[in-house]
């Protein structure tokens, strides 16, 4: 009961203002939720959470989405898996099911359904592409933005200029990354680079015992040196330099498997050029972007929820330069 105090009482501290502010004064920030690869069901929540916390908070204001455009684009059927040669009757059953199905869509993906799908998804990547031009380093200046958040993003975004994109944060400004961000311009080395750290893969959701980095980081969120979820969805990274990234938070253990001790990143920030860097790998399910009580098949508490929403919070008001911590490089953090 002390414990879950003492969380509370850090988490409102962390949620608090650390400086009187007006909307005027309030850091300005673009969200982008536009996704090119998988969708998550979560994004609505994250937009909602993000706007609700610069409000609340005082720290920053959501000046605009960049979103993507609510146009159906229908998809070929996906072909099910060759059966392996060594495949059990249950294996075999569930094949001829799922060949059943494929084939079944695949009568109904005629050409005239293609001629339409074609024609959609044309008219999907040039509204894309128009929502994208709000993130070209002239309209960033335009709008004197000082940070940007990618949530749950996933693809290669049709970006008007990636490589100047880059070279604004490097400037000095902000880049915020939750979940899928890490998941986001595989081929595109800059962004990588600028990220340090890439989705390489992930399994079942399960619960996860994170282990803080640095405690007296806002990224903490007040939450203390371990932090337990019920359930989510962990992120297997790679291409990351440890001697580059400050980790917040890590686990000590292949999420999904008995394995032997080591670091399984989770969040970290870094200095890129002039502009900071902020990621999480948390944010796939609902129940952690959002404490409403509504949230249908909730696993993690509302407080989890709020722990969640204390460590982005504290992420971003450290990218912004509104609060301070160390982004000194801690490999040695194990």
């Amino acid at each position: 009961m002390k414990q879950s105090f003492r969380s509370l009482l850090a988490l409102s501290l962390i949620a608090a203002p650390i400086f009187s502010t007006t909307a005027a004064d309030a850091k300005r920030i673009l969200v982008c939720t536009v996704t090119t690869g998988f969708r998550h069901g979560s994004i609505p929540f994250a937009e909602k959470t993000l706007e609700k916390l610069g409000k609340d908070s005082g720290a920053y204001t959501v000046v605009g989405f960049v979103q993507q455009p609510d146009i159906q684009v229908p998809k070929a059927p996906n072909k099910p898996k060759d059966l392996a040669a060594d495949a059990d009757a249950n294996a075999k059953k569930r094949y001829a099911n799922d060949k059943k199905k494929y084939d079944e869509a695949m009568a109904l993906w005629t050409p005239e359904v293609q001629a339409k799908a074609k024609e959609a998804q044309g008219q999907f990547d040039v509204a894309v592409k128009k929502s994208l031009e709000r993130l070209s380093p002239a309209n960033l200046a335009a709008e004197k933005i000082d940070g940007v958040i990618f949530a749950n993003t996933t693809g290669e975004l049709p970006l008007p200029d990636r490589d100047g994109f880059i070279k604004w944060i490097e400037e000095g400004h902000a880049f915020i990354g939750m979940h899928s961000a890490s998941d986001t311009f595989h081929p595109f080395k800059g962004y990588i680079e600028m990220l340090q750290g890439e989705f390489e893969t992930h399994k079942a959701q399960v619960p996860a015992d994170l282990v803080a980095g640095d405690t007296a980081h806002p990224a903490n969120g007040g939450i203390g040196a371990t932090w337990n979820l019920a359930q989510e969805e962990m992120y297997h990274i790679k291409s990351q330099d440890r001697s580059k990234v400050r980790s917040l938070w890590y686990m000590r253990h292949n999420p999904n498997e008995v394995s032997e001790k080591r670091h399984f990143p989770v969040s970290w920030c870094r200095i890129d050029g002039k502009g900071k860097v902020f990621y999480t790998s948390l944010g796939h399910r609902e129940d952690l972007w959002s404490d409403s009580p509504e949230i249908k098949d909730r696993k993690n508490s509302m407080e989890v929820s709020k722990q969640y929403q204390a460590h982005i919070l504290g992420g971003i008001k450290w990218a912004l330069g509104l609060a301070e911590g160390s982004a000194t490089p801690n490999p040695e953090a194990e």
